[in-house]
């Protein structure tokens, strides 16, 4: 391209030079770290092309020897000389006929430089290939600390962060910045540690204090003040992806999820350390049983959406059942992987991860960790004594109920057919007021009534009849209620020949007119006449809605001796609706009727004790009898405790009532796991057992739980792995993670990805000191903020620098504090509390902000029907409702968290749609007015004025500030002054 010509194409954007215009950029003074900075800018930029399923023009450059060996064009790299290497000369561009990357723009001038100097220094690329050898799951070891680097007029370095800040910054020719004031410096703390403002007093008073330690100690105080667990609480939860609805089609509250919440706070106020905060949340009630918290803990593996009608309404047997319980264990796989390792470990779910090394094998042992774990309410005690009260009954009355069995297996065998008999008889007699699911037969619908149906029974061989009884229907579902598909006119008749063609008796007429519907209560029709086949034909039919049907609950026909010689014979009809357990044609002779009560349920009893009486030894009898004492008591013991705390959580169900019925593992037996075939419920290959990854050289997946063990160990054995000193990756994610809520961003910018995928640390040597320093000095979350929090990197003010920019325009070396924008809970939080509105309650079931349409079926969450005015709302917002299907209309505005992801990083962004929202929010509105009464006492207009700027952002107004202020009030009022106050970028912003 000729120079005019490249030079216009460079004005208009379509050619960006990297380093010169002919030239390979200069080499870096430094030893460049292949695992953290070539991989990394090799696997994002050139692998796509170059890797493992494409090698364009036959060069691979995600394998060692073939990057060497190089392509059709010979070597790529020529080790000792960079910039005759012909990958390099591609990315800088020398060639402009053929720039790589052909997309996605080209490498920045540093990027260029690291591949230059890393070949120039021997092209060293450890591993052997080995992809365990990728910077994130190397072992941690302690890192030198470098010598502090001197710069002219800068404040000086405090601890050994700001080493390893200074010689990067050293590196890259930039310099840090001044101390931010005193004031700047208390706004950051307090946002930054507890999430609200501090007043103007707290600020004064910081300022003006001459204790040379004074900006340690309010850092120790705000870390021990209760509002730290409720902010840090909220980072927490974005990542666990915490809501309190189950989110999908039929979006129903979960009333009882608030608890996990709670248990973060808690947990965070009280620096419980990170290995049990890790171990409780995925399997505390089994590792810390004596722990009130630890089943509250267990919210966390349950945070995520759960797909009700998936769940609840289709079975486990069916393929849209397995999907989605399938799904289910993968969400709880990938909270329990992301969050505690930063992997993306369900990419493996239908082949081995492409890029990090997690096979496909891996991923499946993971979810057969939680093959027997589903979401469901689960009963906890909150007070210490009374969980160990409750703990020592559970486990006396488990031990009851086994030897409970073992007896009964004795009983069941000395009383042998004659108890079995007795025993299948009394189970089919119904108790007083009881209901049982097999309501009766049911005919197929019919489109008018005058379609005639029948239903026949078959006695065997010829009877003498003596009266027939007709047990009508009851059907609860929309209050049916009795009588349900009584038909309005019929007629019963018997016959020797099953198709009633001759020889027919008639037994009861009711055909000449419409009988009224009747209640339960049988209908009995005396009778005399012999025959095999009892037919009950109906006329007229029963209107159901908008279409009509045949339904009865029960048929008996007596002989003179007053047997009912239909129970268990064989039924015919003309048609049927079979759907058992609550029709199906057999039902009709089942003994089972709504509102029966068996007559001779009392003589049944009395006849299986004196069976017992007889057939069983009296020592098993006395044995039986002290068990079933022993249970009683225990029983009335548990039934004296508290009434137990519910919180949504991982648990496991026995498939009974409910919603979990017929989905329910075998008895808590975990369900088999098998690697399905591209990801498909339907396609099953090998079965697995429980394990982790095995990703780190010194740390094996195997967890050694043998596949009959109780499905507590296979988590237990989990949680262990995940904080044994050997998992590299538990402690540099954590560490990562607090570093970003701090500087608003990670060492490893992607913090829950570090894989391939993900960017490598800006301070590798950094974030490793920080991990094992935190691994091995305590595993405190609020040491290791002090530690940041006292740096001199962390106290830089937040002032532009052109020539700095020009370098690092994203601040990813820290030579200046970054500037942030407020979450959305904190903008709402701090409104409430300038506006001297916020209600400081802590813990408990979350506020609504909305008013809720149709909870019975498929909620809507209306937040227009809520008034903004009402106190209800007014708590932190730590403490609201999180509906996943329509979350609050202004938070999301304001960039919160969605409930339904995990969110390692909010977005923050700025529109013009947040200042409408800010100016015009209902609640925004009520604060605003708040305000302007709580400053109503400073004096005259312009004093309050001064006064409410103050109260908001902790300094005076400048002379223009307030005299633009002050005449807004002076034509609109207070109140309009202080919602313009609240929509300062000084309000949502924090330097």
């Amino acid at each position: 391209m000729a120079r005019s010509a490249l030079i216009l194409a460079m004005v208009l954007g379509f050619v960006r030079p990297v380093a010169g215009e002919d030239a390979v950029p200069p080499a870096i003074d430094r030893r460049i770290d292949f695992e953290a900075e070539v991989r990394p800018l090799l696997t994002a930029r050139c692998t796509a092309c170059h890797g493992s399923e494409t090698q364009k023009s036959g060069l691979r450059l995600d394998r060692r020897k073939s990057a060497m060996r190089g392509g059709h064009e010979g070597a790529a790299i020529t080790p000792g000389d960079g910039a005759e290497s012909l990958l390099v000369q591609l990315v800088a561009g020398l060639d402009e006929s053929r720039v790589m990357p052909p997309k996605g723009g080209r490498l920045t001038t540093e990027e260029v430089a690291i591949l230059r100097t890393w070949i120039d220094q021997g092209a060293d690329w450890p591993g052997d290939d080995d992809p365990r050898s990728w910077w994130s799951l190397r072992p941690l070891e302690r890192p030198a600390v470098p010598a502090r680097a001197e710069f002219a007029d800068a404040p000086p370095a405090r601890n050994s962060i700001d080493a390893f800040v200074r010689s990067r910054l050293q590196e890259k020719g930039l310099k840090p910045s001044p101390e931010a004031d005193r004031r700047t410096l208390a706004r950051r703390l307090w946002f930054d540690l507890t999430g609200l403002p501090p007043t103007p007093e707290e600020v004064a008073a910081f300022a003006a204090d001459p204790d040379p330690l004074a900006y340690e100690k309010l850092v120790d105080r705000l870390l021990a003040s209760p509002r730290y667990g409720e902010r840090w609480a909220r980072h927490w939860l974005d990542v666990a992806h915490y809501g309190d609805s189950h989110g999908y089609d039929k979006d129903k509250p979960r009333p009882n999820a608030w608890p996990y919440r709670d248990y973060v706070v808690r947990a965070l106020n009280a620096d419980m350390p990170y290995d049990r905060f890790v171990a409780e949340q995925v399997a505390g009630d089994v590792l810390f049983p004596d722990s009130p918290e630890a089943v509250a803990a267990l919210g966390f593996l349950a945070a995520g959406p759960w797909d009700f009608v998936g769940h609840a309404e289709v079975p486990e047997t069916k393929s849209d059942g397995k999907v989605a319980r399938h799904m289910d264990r993968d969400d709880m796989v990938s909270v329990t992987i992301n969050t505690f390792l930063g992997l993306t470990v369900s990419c493996a779910q239908c082949h081995d991860h492409k890029f990090d090394p997690i096979a496909q094998k891996d991923y499946y042992s993971l979810q057969a960790v939680f093959a027997a774990v589903d979401r469901a309410d689960r009963p906890f005690h909150d007070d210490p004594a009374v969980a160990r009260k409750a703990l020592v009954l559970a486990a006396g009355r488990a031990k009851a109920d086994r030897e409970r069995r073992r007896l009964h297996d004795l009983v069941a065998a000395q009383g042998g057919p004659a108890l079995a008999e007795l025993d299948r008889r009394l189970a089919s007699a119904a108790e007083p007021g009881a209901e049982r699911p097999e309501y009766g037969y049911h005919s197929a619908l019919a489109a008018r009534d005058d379609e005639a149906r029948w239903v026949q029974v078959d006695l065997g061989r010829s009877v003498e009849v003596a009266r027939v009884a007709l047990w009508p229907c009851r059907d609860s579902f929309n209050g049916i209620g009795d009588g349900f598909g009584f038909p309005a006119r019929y007629k019963i008749e018997t016959s020797d020949d099953p198709t009633f063609a001759r020889g027919v008796a008639i037994l009861a007429d009711r055909t000449g007119a419409d009988e009224p519907r009747p209640g339960v209560a049988p209908l009995v029709f005396p009778a005399k006449a012999v025959g095999r086949y009892v037919r009950v034909t109906a006329t007229r039919l029963a209107e159901r809605q908008n279409d009509y049907h045949l339904a009865l609950g029960e048929l008996e026909v007596f002989d003179p001796s007053g047997a009912n010689v239909a129970a268990g014979s064989k039924v015919s009809a003309l048609d049927s609706i079979e759907a058992p357990p609550r029709w199906r044609a057999d039902n009709l002779v089942d003994g089972i009727a709504p509102g029966r009560e068996s007559a001779d349920l009392e003589g049944l009893k009395a006849e299986r004790e004196a069976l017992l009486a007889r057939a069983v030894e009296p020592a098993v009898r006395d044995d039986l009898a002290k068990v079933d004492e022993t249970i009683h008591r225990l029983d009335a013991e548990k039934a004296a405790l508290p009434a137990p705390k519910m919180v949504y959580a991982a648990t496991i169900h026995d498939g009974g009532d409910g919603p979990f019925r017929g989905t329910g593992p075998d008895g808590g037996r975990p369900r088999p796991i098998y690697i399905l075939v591209r990801g498909s419920v339907d396609k099953p290959s090998d079965e697995v057992g429980p394990g982790a990854l095995n990703v780190f050289r010194e740390l094996p997946g195997d967890l050694h739980v043998s596949p009959d063990r109780p499905e507590g160990e296979r988590r237990a054995a989990l949680a262990k792995w995940l904080v044994d000193d050997r998992n590299p990756l538990t402690w540099r994610v954590i560490v990562n993670r607090v570093w970003q809520y701090h500087f608003g961003r990670g060492i490893a910018a992607t913090t829950s990805d570090f894989g391939k995928m993900g960017q490598a640390p800006t301070h590798p040597e950094l974030l490793d000191w920080l991990a094992v320093e935190f691994r091995d000095g305590g595993r405190s979350l609020k040491t290791l903020h002090r530690l940041i929090l006292t740096s001199a990197a962390y106290r830089q003010a937040s002032t532009g620098d052109p020539a700095a920019e020009a370098v690092d325009s994203e601040d990813a070396f820290l030579w200046r504090s970054p500037r942030r924008k407020l979450e959305a809970e904190a903008v709402r939080d701090s409104a409430l509390a300038v506006s001297g509105l916020l209600d400081p309650a802590m813990y408990g079931p979350a506020f609504r902000e909305f008013v809720m349409e149709r909870p019975e079926h498929s909620p809507h969450y209306e937040y227009d029907l809520m008034r903004p005015d009402d106190p209800s709302i007014r708590r932190r917002s730590i403490y609201r409702f999180l509906a996943r299907s329509r979350p609050q209309p202004f938070m999301t505005v304001l960039d919160c968290a969605d409930p339904s992801m995990q969110v390692d990083k909010r977005g923050e962004s700025v529109s013009p749609l947040q200042a409408l929202a800010l100016y015009n929010n209902g609640l925004m509105l009520t604060c605003a007015k708040a305000l302007a009464a709580r400053v109503e006492p400073a004096g005259d207009r312009r004093a309050q004025v001064s006064k409410a700027f103050t109260l908001a952002l902790a300094r005076e107004p400048s002379a223009d500030e307030l005299s633009g202020l002050d005449a807004l009030a002076a034509e609109h009022g207070i109140a309009s002054a202080c919602r313009v106050i609240l929509n300062m970028n000084e309000f949502v912003f924090v330097d």
